[in-house]
């Protein structure tokens, strides 16, 4: 099995394939008609606080970004957590905070 990865700033795919086969869609020396070439392609996505949608440090808005939801949301099962969970939302947000890198 072969593996490649290309990144850009924030982002990066991994294709993968079998060997004897090609990513691009034509057959290897042995190939027979009735294979199919499999290959996947997978788009890495890393958890960062969000520049543009940010309300306090952009905590909610990073993670509303990779779970593809909407950051309104997110602040509000963060409320939740917060007064439900006597804190503990707070604390994860702050920790979130520190260690989260921004984008």
């Amino acid at each position: 099995m072969h593996q490649a990865t290309v990144s850009g700033p924030g982002t990066g795919i991994t294709l993968t394939w079998e060997s004897g086969s090609i990513p691009d869609g034509s057959r290897g020396a042995g190939g027979d008609a009735g294979d199919m070439d499999e290959y996947t392609a997978t788009k890495v996505r890393k958890l960062r606080r969000s520049r543009s949608d940010r309300m306090v440090a952009g905590v909610c808005g990073g993670v509303a970004r990779l779970l593809g939801m909407d950051a309104a949301l997110v602040r509000i099962l963060l409320v939740g957590a917060t007064l439900l969970g006597f804190g503990t939302g707070a604390v994860i947000y702050l920790a979130c905070w520190l260690i989260m890198p921004e984008e």
